[in-house]
């Protein structure tokens, strides 16, 4: 497995992962399937020397992704960043996820981050177990904030310093 600064010829399989993620309706609050052409923007907006995005590559298959984000826009919380993991489902379940989650941690402070964040639905188990086996704790909760199919959903907030 390689870990590298995603390019955007990875785009196409960042967004396939992303829609699968969107239809399981568990792991993000995003609820319509996404276009290639729709996020280049997003893309670009990540930088390798500030808001990195990170492909997990398996020979030549895109097996996972990670992207780190500002967590919030004030100055205050400027070195505090926000991170979301996703696996393609047939590469689940073989240490990818930690994997890139270990690497954003020891990569955090060269880009003078000293606070990680995952904002997890509180009912994907799978999602906060992976979290909890590389250090993060859960800091907060936020019920009922999300609606999935008409179904309220609690955010839960995990986090840990570098």
């Amino acid at each position: 497995m390689t870990l590298r600064d995603a390019t955007e010829a990875d785009l196409p399989a960042i967004v396939e992962i992303h829609n699968a993620a969107i239809a399981s309706r568990i792991s993000t609050a995003q609820l319509d399937p996404v276009r290639v052409e729709e996020r280049h923007d997003w893309f670009r907006a990540h930088s390798p020397h500030q808001y990195p995005l990170w492909v997990a590559q398996i020979d030549n298959a895109i097996a996972g992704w990670l992207s780190f984000r500002e967590f919030l826009p004030r100055q205050a919380y400027r070195g505090t960043a926000e991170l979301s993991v996703y696996v393609r489902e047939n590469f689940r379940r073989r240490g990818i996820g930690r994997r890139l989650l270990q690497a954003a941690i020891a990569r955090a402070p060269q880009l003078n981050l000293h606070t990680l964040v995952g904002l997890i639905f509180a009912q994907n188990q799978p999602s906060i177990e992976l979290f909890r086996t590389v250090g993060f704790e859960r800091w907060g909760l936020l019920p009922g904030v999300a609606r999935i199919d008409y179904q309220a959903r609690d955010l839960a907030i995990f986090g840990r310093p570098v």
